[in-house]
């Protein structure tokens, strides 16, 4: 299947999703991963001992499908792998898988940059960091529409 996104609300092992995508993968010489975890820390440096992200359940998968589906085809890439976590993550579990398979190494490492970037600023997710000192919902970053916005055309 060229393009896979899910929503996962349970801990999922990137190992695994990765031995998955390379399964029997012949035709391609490049496959780039990338694996995002929950930090223990906020943008401010406060400890952090759990982020919530809430979703919907048609609009959150249905904007995984869109990013993921939009990598593949602008990149030319042949495949794209998305497994985005829901619900509540604590520091060090993944958050986010992302592999792409291409031909040669240069369509899958901008297939997978653009995906994170791409992931980090429009998928549905509502984002709320939850620590000693209380609850924040938190948006993206200057940083993060930033690197965003390289991708427009």
């Amino acid at each position: 299947m060229p393009v896979e996104a899910r929503l996962e609300l349970d801990q999922f092992t990137p190992a695994k999703e990765l031995e998955r995508f390379i399964a029997g993968r012949v035709d391609d010489g490049a496959v780039v991963s990338f694996v995002g975890l929950a930090r223990n820390t906020d943008s401010r440096g406060a400890p952090v001992d759990m982020l919530e992200l809430q979703w919907h359940p048609v609009m959150t998968q249905r904007s995984l499908d869109v990013i993921a589906a939009e990598a593949l085809s602008r990149f030319g890439v042949s495949d794209v792998a998305v497994v985005h976590r829901g619900g509540r993550v604590t520091p060090g579990e993944p958050i986010v898988f992302v592999a792409c398979a291409a031909p040669r190494r240069r369509e899958a490492f901008l297939a997978a940059d653009c995906l994170m970037d791409r992931l980090k600023t429009e998928a549905m997710f509502w984002k709320r960091e939850i620590g000693p000192g209380g609850e924040r919902w938190i948006e993206p970053s200057p940083r993060d529409l930033a690197d965003a916005a390289r991708w427009s055309d």
